[in-house]
């Protein structure tokens, strides 16, 4: 469980940073640091917690605030030296989703012993705080961007759950999904994948619509 806890620390700490750096960009004082910090954090962590009927981990163990609230404040001190604010919010991002996509799928398949149930408790505790920092912060959500994301938690998360389920020791199991994670959102940022978008035909206009439900009224 000392791996464990070590990708739980340090998924919240990733986290923790962008929703840090995300305030830098707002322009906010040190209180609005904090919040972003604490809510990107662990906001992932605390709704797989709600879902599995769990206590809610960081109230448990406010080591985890402790660390959300040290990192806002490095952050607040050191940000307006990185002049790459954004790329190094994202790539942060991109490691915390692939410890959190391992860590929630851990929790998961150890409190129901359903694999399914350790797949979307990994992919949710994986992307949820990086949604709730978008949502938070007025940007564009992550999930309306056209690369990779909540697939590379999902693909993170399945291939540790896989892994345990073959019996391979914790370590081989991390290190699986941690890299199928880390691969997949890298190589979305570095190379612009994406998935097969849906293409409707065009609809039509909101006016001629109107017109067709009148004239069938009439």
């Amino acid at each position: 469980m000392a791996l464990l806890g070590l990708l739980d620390y340090a998924g919240v700490a990733l986290f923790a940073a962008t929703g840090a750096l995300a305030a830098s960009r707002k322009q906010l004082d040190l209180i609005g640091f904090l919040f972003f910090s604490a809510a990107t954090g662990v906001g992932g962590g605390t709704l797989r917690d709600l879902v599995l009927g769990k206590p809610v981990f960081w109230v448990a163990d406010p080591t985890y605030l402790l660390i959300c609230v040290a990192v806002g404040i490095i952050v607040f001190l050191t940000a307006h030296m990185i002049e790459w604010r954004y790329q190094l919010l994202i790539w942060l991002d991109a490691i915390g989703l692939s410890a959190y996509s391992v860590m929630g799928a851990a929790k998961g398949l150890a409190t129901t012993g359903s694999p399914t149930i350790a797949i979307v408790t990994g992919t949710m505790t994986a992307t949820f705080g990086g949604i709730l920092r978008d949502l938070i912060a007025n940007e564009p959500s992550i999930l309306l961007r056209p690369e990779i994301y909540v697939t590379a938690a999902l693909a993170g998360a399945s291939a540790f759950t896989a892994a345990q389920l073959l019996d391979l020791p914790l370590a081989a199991s991390s290190a699986a999904g941690i890299v199928i994670a880390f691969a997949l959102r890298g190589g979305a940022l570095h190379f612009g994948w994406t998935l097969p978008r849906y293409r409707p035909r065009p609809g039509r206009p909101a006016d001629e619509a109107l017109k067709t439900k009148t004239k069938k009224r009439n």
